[in-house]
């Protein structure tokens, strides 16, 4: 039956299609079979040209590659007319279909840069420049030496001079890094310094990267490096406190945060061992800060004598033996209220045992008294505070002890009879063991110095052993009795020291002018200082007011003058009787100052003595009316008369005790009302 009509010529139409398959065979069998034989034959012709650029090295400086039927020629040409004669030459082969030129001219590269980038797990890129002198495949070698077996190397470095010598042994070098970093690490040179950047693959990579930068090779420098530490599934940070010291143990995001691990465990280990053992990895939440973390871990461990604060799994634990039983309520209220954002509770396991050795310290310094260590009970604290504040007149007291158990039954007897000594000093410590104590610092005075150990001994309370350890701080004499005239002169000029009503009691304002005074005295022997005390301005006659009854002034008057011929004979100490005694630095010295203070309570004594004697005259009169009796309590007390000479004796007492020898001050002549006079005496 015939095909119909329409059919028929469709078919017709489409026979042209039966012959793809045969054309199709033909172009395989053209670019698989021909076209690398025609590759094969270009580079064959070109490859007398490319030979005949070899340089110095031994090496051509032109490459060519066959990409098709096309030439592809590449390299760096010495200068412009050999890149135009090779071409020229190019262009005379027959084969080549045309020549593309990629051919550059050798150029000094300033800086010279140069760089090798992991592009994959076994695949390095090199790019920048290269230098001149050295073959490209000679380059390429000694890389390859430096990298894992099997690495390819894209290279795309075109050659230059101005490189910095031994650029192949730095080139290596930068290379054998990039085997510790992940894809993406970068290892580059500018001129002699180099750079490394990227992510580390693991922990011993990045260990073993910071080791290798310490040591760079000879004439190189390292510059910028950005490498992060791995990434860990389980961040751990952990603190161990021992008998020998501390220990840090687990990871740090940066080196910063190692670093600042590192201080605060130098300071908490408080002159013992600080042992490193942290590691750099990330893998801590971001929520939490790293150096929050970090302090919150010390805080805890200050409440140790011997266990861990660990941070793991996303809580801080902390366990072991806790400095006095203060510790437990601190350490769990710290933990609820302290801890950084992001951080869990995690397990308190404390335990408080009695303190063996028992440790309590006093610190003085210029700015101020600090007691650290351990107290047995709050009267003990008390007690110590009490012997301390007395004894200082500007400096604060700083208490930051303790109570816990274990204390030697005789603690407070042992550091209320060691505070005075510590005070005296310009800077020094006491520290107590047990049944120990050692005093160590500094005395602005040798003389003191010296006595220093015997006062110490005689102090404690029996089975205590004490030892001291105090050097003097004297100023050099200075022989130019000019000079030291000229210096008090400075000293005092301006000096407006004047005293209370009616009394003679220093107050601070005679400090400075006091201190400096006896400081020039003990470096200029020749120094002679006589001081005049003034009197008090005299007052106005009082309004005449309705008399008393006969009998009655004279019943008040008596007890007056008892008290009145009482102050001298209680209140007035021999000058010479003072001795020099050590005295503290930035303010006025503590014994001088010490002095004032106690001179002050004898005048208050004084006058309690005289107010008695009042009382006792008044017993053994008549009884005197009730008017006359309000008024004689209403009339103030009359100051003694003999006020300049005891002024004049506070000061010089004062001096005294600050160190200026007994020859050089003495009481002058009674001065008006107004300032304390100081004169020169030749």
């Amino acid at each position: 039956m015939p095909l119909p009509e329409t059919l028929a010529q469709g078919l017709r139409g489409a026979g042209w299609l039966a012959g793809l398959p045969a054309l199709a065979l033909i172009w395989a069998s053209a670019t698989l079979y021909a076209a690398p034989r025609i590759a094969d034959g270009l580079a064959a012709e070109g490859a007398a040209i490319a030979a005949g650029t070899a340089t110095a090295t031994g090496e051509p400086w032109l490459r060519l590659e066959a990409v098709g039927r096309d030439l592809v020629a590449a390299g760096e040409a010495p200068d412009v007319a050999e890149r135009a004669t090779v071409l020229s030459r190019l262009a005379a082969l027959d084969g080549p279909r045309r020549i593309v030129s990629e051919l550059g001219i050798v150029e000094t590269a300033a800086p010279f840069q140069w760089a090798a980038i992991r592009t994959g797990q076994n695949r390095i890129a090199l790019e920048g420049s290269r230098p001149v002198e050295i073959g490209r495949r000679a380059l390429e070698a000694r890389i390859a030496g430096a990298l894992d077996p099997g690495t390819a190397l894209d290279d795309t470095a075109r050659a230059a001079r101005g490189a910095p010598p031994d650029f192949a042994g730095a080139a290596a070098f930068l290379a054998a890094r990039l085997s510790g970093l992940a894809k993406g690490g970068r290892a580059a040179l500018s001129d002699t310094v180099l750079s490394l950047s990227g992510e580390a693959l693991d922990v011993p990579a990045y260990e073993a990267l910071r080791a290798a930068l310490s040591d760079p090779p000879e004439g190189f420098s390292v510059g910028r490096v950005e490498i992060l530490p791995p990434k860990v599934t389980a961040y751990r940070f952990a603190v161990e406190k021992s008998g020998r010291g501390i220990v840090l143990d687990g990871f740090a995001p940066s080196a910063a945060d190692r670093e600042a691990a590192l201080r605060a465990a130098t300071e908490a280990a408080a002159g013992g061992t600080v042992e490193d053992r942290l590691l750099a990895a990330r893998g801590l939440d971001p929520a939490i800060d790293p150096k929050s973390l970090i302090a919150f871990a010390f805080k805890l461990a200050e409440l140790i004598q011997f266990g861990q604060v660990v941070f793991r799994d996303g809580a801080v634990s902390v366990t072991g033996d806790a400095i006095d039983g203060q510790a437990l309520p601190d350490a769990e209220a710290l933990m609820r209220d302290g801890r950084p954002a992001g951080v869990a509770a995690g397990r308190v396991a404390l335990t408080a045992r009695p303190l063996s050795p028992y440790r309590v310290a006093i610190r003085r310094t210029a700015d101020a008294v600090t007691l650290t260590g351990h107290l047995p009970d709050a009267a003990t604290r008390e007690r110590v505070l009490a012997a301390l504040r007395p004894r200082l007149f500007r400096e604060p007291v700083i208490d930051r002890t303790r109570l816990a158990d274990g204390a030697p039954p005789d603690l407070g007897d042992a550091l209320a009879a060691a505070a005075p000594l510590v005070t005296n000093l310009a800077d020094g410590t006491v520290a107590v063991s047990d049944r120990a104590v050692t005093l160590t610092g500094e005395s602005l005075y040798r003389e003191g110095a010296a006595r220093t150990p015997d006062r110490l001994a005689e102090a404690l309370p029996p089975g205590w052993t004490g030892q001291a350890h105090v050097t003097a701080r004297d100023a050099a004499e200075r022989r130019d009795p000019a000079t030291c005239r000229a210096d008090v002169s400075a000293a005092l000029a301006g000096a407006d020291l004047h005293f209370p009503a009616g009394g003679a009691v220093l107050t601070p304002a005679f400090y400075p002018t006091l201190d400096a005074l006896a400081a020039l005295a003990k470096t200029c022997p020749s120094l002679r200082v006589a001081v005049s005390g003034p009197a008090d301005p005299a007052k106005p006659p009082a309004t005449p007011a309705a008399g008393p009854a006969p009998g009655e002034g004279a019943a008040a008057a008596e007890p007056a003058r008892v008290a009145d011929a009482a102050k001298p004979e209680v209140a007035a100490k021999p000058a010479a009787s003072a001795q020099p005694a050590p005295a503290g630095k930035g303010a006025a010295p503590h014994a001088a100052r010490d002095a004032a203070k106690d001179r002050g309570k004898d005048l208050n004594k004084d006058r309690g003595k005289a107010e008695t004697g009042k009382a006792g005259a008044a017993k053994k009169e008549p009884a005197a009316s009730g008017k006359a009796a309000k008024k004689t309590a209403e009339a103030p007390d009359e100051p003694p008369p003999d006020l300049p000479r005891l002024r004049a004796q506070a000061v010089v007492e004062y001096l005294l005790q600050a160190g200026a020898r007994p020859e050089q001050v003495t009481a002058g002549p009674d001065g008006p009302a107004g300032p304390v006079v100081f004169a020169l005496l030749p």
